[in-house]
């Protein structure tokens, strides 16, 4: 699995989501020959494997004896050993890790008590402003119990020196904590970072990571402070986007689980992390890592994780993933966590290119570099081929690494017809460089030396003035900080929907802020991958759902501080019902794109009425899906059994939003059932306010609800008809008592 940040700056890291659609599927082509070279090689070669078992065995059994045992009925019994059983899984749940072969993991899944076996796979790893951008400023209320919140961050570690994990202030560490700190000559813990732990099962540790809890990525530490970092003033990076850095959550605590290192981030470390997180007393779960590929729920360790955290009381929050603008390429997306887009605060970064003409163009970048107005000769790429090396026109025109030619290029700044990460002309001592592209502009990264990426127009403008002007000059500004009109919008890399395991669930489930979001970094990592960078920031703008999932985190700690008693449903369901409405006009694929909406932290803690649902619910919801008797008797803790009563239709499933699906130009009707508890005032009514467009007909039955008490629970149908065509329709239904609007989408559309 890989993080989902939009471009990764650490050594060895795999983007997933790059400038180029050329190059995204270029690797999403790649990552397919690989798993499939990977899935059909030899029987006989052992690979890592997770065999998932449901719920721990009741008495005193030793799990641990009980997965050697397993084993050693399907292996030779002398390869049987530490090499081979890499975790057993039992404080949370039941299972192992233990490295197969293919006909070793065919018998164990025959095995009575055996969910699911599969191949472990490498997951990816998908501010100042962003909060008060939301409305959520440093003024609102707090709960009296906010700092009795542990937010549990599955990442790359964390750099526990930053000023964001500052203990001052802080009382004693909350008894409910059972973890510990993996402490060792280079980390500690504090009454902030109150927990630590590395997971490494093969052992193999690169000169680049860290044998600890400490950050080596930058990853682990941006995302922590976002959900959960002190308040910090004048946090910048060389000055920009300078503002006051905090997490949602201030004064929460922070449980450290290092998942991911510079090659990327395990199956069997992610799952033993979850097994760990909810034994030691986590209240909410940040996993900002997603798969290339989506997977069943019981086949996906981060769906098995979440699982179990919503048995146990905990709401695991996750990043959508960094596949967009691609329909159906969400990763995570089990109804029983929190799927999270990513979108953009209303500001963006504007970098200036001033030529010797006196006209200036406005281009994108985090430019860092004052040439403090400075003209300098430019030059275009193609006019500077490294011919020594068999470089032409038609290579030096791109600027790529070893095609320009230095004597030509240094000290001037270089016009380039393709947006890279700026190595080539740096390589080549270039003062700077200027890139025109057609790619995506809504997200942008800092350079190693001063450069614009300008769009297709001006680059040709600016193309014209350099091939036809004796003594070409240019100067690039320092970027400046402007207003963004246009703001939220989803950004073209977060990954949309619709569900490809149950079209029939919405996903996302909302939109956060992960576009530009400046947080605190690891003070190792330099600022871009660029060999001779030396810059070493505390505080780093970067982007992806990454970014976004911890605004999320923090979002929903920041309703447990007040409501410690909600379960994971009633949290996201407040998250979802109380999110800005959006627009389809800034987003194509609507619904698909931003969920419920934009969260609205302060609000969701009041959100009047919740969709609330517990294990039972998703059991019936997972029978639905076909899911055996026995697979479900081992994932619960009961004697369950699917029959027609029993069998949850997937419309049933009590969701705070409404999804149905059939193919092109067919008429359509669904019925849902829904239930929802009154969590404002005691005495209350509400009244359906209903939006249908054109194609949607949405009856509501009752359409109005008079609650007498708080946790009262009331029934409603709805009954929704579409004429599908090729697209979607969407409308919403509100729950409006005057003080509180219980906003969910619904959403007809034709699936393939």
């Amino acid at each position: 699995m890989a993080l989902s940040t939009a471009k990764s700056s650490s050594k060895n890291s795999t983007m997933a989501a790059q400038t180029s659609p050329l190059a995204r599927l270029s690797l999403i082509i790649f990552t397919l020959s690989m798993f499939m070279w990977c899935s059909y090689g030899s029987s006989d070669k052992r690979q890592v494997y997770i065999v998932y078992m449901g719920n721990l065995p009741k008495g005193k059994v030793s799990t641990t004896s009980l997965h050697t045992s397993m084993l050693h009925e399907v292996l030779p019994s002398s390869t049987v050993g530490s090499e081979v059983l890499l975790y057993s899984y039992h404080r949370s749940f039941n299972g192992f890790a233990a490295k197969l072969t293919k006909d070793e993991a065919a018998k164990l899944r025959e095995k009575d008590g055996v969910v699911s076996v599969f191949r472990s796979q490498k997951k990816q790893l998908h501010t100042t402003r962003s909060w008060d951008f939301m409305g959520f400023n440093k003024k609102v209320k707090r709960s009296i119990i906010e700092s009795d919140i542990i937010v549990g961050m599955l990442d790359t570690g964390i750099w526990p020196e930053s000023q964001s994990f500052n203990d001052t202030g802080l009382g004693p560490i909350p008894i409910k904590w059972k973890g510990t700190c993996q402490s060792s000559a280079n980390f500690t813990c504090n009454r902030k970072i109150i927990g630590a732990k590395y997971y490494r099962a093969n052992g193999d540790i690169s000169p680049y990571d860290y044998k600890s809890p400490r950050d080596s990525e930058g990853h682990g530490t941006h995302t922590s402070s976002t959900a959960a970092g002190g308040l910090v003033s004048k946090a910048s990076l060389y000055g920009i986007a300078k503002g006051t850095a905090r997490g949602g959550v201030p004064s929460a605590r922070i449980a450290v689980y290092k998942i991911c290192w510079s090659d990327g981030c395990y199956d069997e470390d992610i799952l033993t992390a979850f097994d760990d997180a909810i034994a030691d007393g986590v209240d909410i779960i940040s996993l900002s890592v997603g798969s290339f590929f989506s997977s069943e729920y019981f086949d996906d360790t981060i769906a098995i994780g979440a699982f179990h955290s919503m048995k146990n009381g905990v709401l695991t929050s996750n990043s959508a993933g960094n596949s967009g603008p691609i329909l159906s390429s969400i990763t995570n997306f089990s109804p029983w966590s929190l799927s999270v887009a990513a979108s953009t605060i209303d500001r963006k970064f504007i970098t200036k290119v001033k030529l010797g003409n006196g006209k200036i163009y406005e281009g994108t970048s985090i430019n860092t570099f004052d040439l403090k107005g400075k003209m300098y000769p430019f030059i275009a790429g193609a006019a500077a081929p490294n011919t020594s090396q068999g470089y032409t026109s038609e290579d030096s025109r791109f600027c790529g690494p070893g095609t320009l030619n230095e004597t030509l290029v240094k000290g001037k700044i270089v016009f380039c017809d393709y947006d890279s990460d700026g190595t080539g002309p740096a390589q080549a001592g270039a003062i700077g460089a200027v890139f025109q592209s057609g790619g995506y502009k809504d997200y942008v990264f800092p350079y190693s030396l001063p450069l614009s990426n300008l769009n297709l127009d001006d680059g040709r403008n600016v193309l014209n003035y350099v091939n036809t002007t004796e003594n070409p000059t240019a100067t690039i500004f320092k970027t400046n900080v402007e207003d963004d009109q246009f703001a939220p919008f989803v950004v073209s890399f977060s990954s949309r929907g619709p569900n490809p395991a149950t079209p029939d669930i919405l996903k996302p489930d909302v939109t956060a802020p992960g576009v530009d979001i400046l947080a605190a970094w690891s003070e190792v990592v330099p600022l871009t991958e660029t060999k001779d960078d030396t810059r070493i920031v505390p505080y780093n703008i970067i982007s992806g759902t990454s970014m976004s999932c911890p605004h999320a985190t923090g979002a929903a700690a920041y309703v447990k501080s007040f409501h410690p008693t909600w379960s994971p449903a009633a949290i996201k369901s407040a998250l979802m019902t109380t999110a800005f409405p959006m627009s389809s006009k800034n987003n194509l694929e609507a619904e698909f794109a931003y969920g419920a909406g934009h969260i609205n932290p302060a609000q969701a803690a009041q959100p009047g009425l919740v969709y609330d649902a517990g294990e039972i619910d998703y059991v019936k919801f997972l029978c639905g899906q076909g899911y055996t008797p026995k697979q479900l008797k081992l994932i619960t803790e009961s004697n369950f059994t699917c029959s027609e009563e029993t069998n949850g239709a997937v419309w049933d499933l009590n969701y705070p939003s409404f999804t149905l699906s059939s193919t092109p130009g067919n008429s359509i009707t669904r019925v849902f059932h829904r239930t929802v508890t009154n969590v404002g005032s005691p005495v209350s009514t509400y009244k359906a306010v209903v939006n249908a467009p054109p194609g949607l007909i949405i009856q509501v039955q009752p359409s109005v609800l008079s609650f007498k008490s708080i946790g009262q629970k009331l029934t409603f149908i709805v009954t929704v008809g579409a004429e599908i065509g090729n697209s979607m329709i969407s409308g919403s239904l509100i729950w409006d008592d005057g003080v509180n609007q219980v906003r969910s989408p619904i959403v007809a559309y034709a699936s393939l």
